[in-house]
């Protein structure tokens, strides 16, 4: 039986993961309608949600298709920046330690949120506790709000009534800010956001995300090469 001390931190954690969950829920309310409003079905969105269930690359998808760019891009665009999941999964595998089909179902719920809240404990057992209870609280959110935002877009048919459209580009900064305190990722960031504009009136939606992402990762290797070579 957990000792009170172990129950305690459990509630902490499950208090966390529900405030999470329902700020992410919050979030999904903007995928639901944005998505349907990009012209994907009801059925379609919440599946998406279901099955990616990764919101920076929902939105890069429908963000994509609803510019009128094509579904392969918006896919590419998608699958770099779920990405970053596979790396998380990497640090979370001797976390987590599970198997079977529990190995499954924790690979689903490798995002942000989950991974956050798994690496700050101090010890594997309360890691793994985090990571559940996160994830099972931002699943059942973001899928609700999903639901939600997109049987509302029947009723509001544009989403920019209420200012939804601002939440995707709103959320990326929010990733990206704590990242960009030193000066060599800021003037990243700047040259990415020149070049992308620099190139977006000449290829199709969703393009200027895959050449920059190019670009940054030649820069990477490149400095890679030169801290072995030295």
């Amino acid at each position: 039986m957990p000792s009170v001390e172990t129950r305690h931190t459990r509630k902490g954690m499950i208090r966390d993961a529900l405030g999470i969950g329902v700020a992410t829920g919050a979030y999904a309310l903007s995928f639901g309608a944005i998505s349907t409003t990009a012209g994907l079905s009801l059925l379609q969105t919440v599946c998406l949600s279901a099955l990616m269930f990764t919101g920076a690359s929902q939105f890069a998808l429908v963000g994509v298709i609803g510019a009128g760019g094509g579904v392969w891009a918006g896919a590419a665009a998608a699958a770099l920046l779920g990405s970053r999941n596979a790396l998380y999964g990497l640090r979370l595998q001797s976390l987590l330690d599970v198997r079977g089909w529990r190995r499954t179902a924790a690979s689903h719920f490798v995002i942000d949120e989950t991974t956050a809240m798994a690496i700050a404990r101090d010890t594997a057992p309360e890691s793994r506790f985090a990571f559940w209870a996160t994830g099972v609280a931002v699943f059942t959110f973001w899928n609700l709000g999903t639901l939600i935002g997109a049987l509302a877009t029947h009723a509001l048919p544009d989403p920019r009534v209420l200012g939804f459209d601002a939440a995707p580009p709103a959320a990326f900064l929010a990733l990206v800010a704590p990242r960009l305190r030193g000066r060599e990722p800021l003037a990243i960031a700047i040259g990415a956001g020149i070049v992308a504009l620099a190139v977006l009136p000449f290829v199709p939606a969703g393009v200027p995300l895959l050449v920059v992402a190019v670009l940054i990762a030649l820069l990477g290797l490149r400095k890679t090469n030169r801290g072995i070579a030295s």
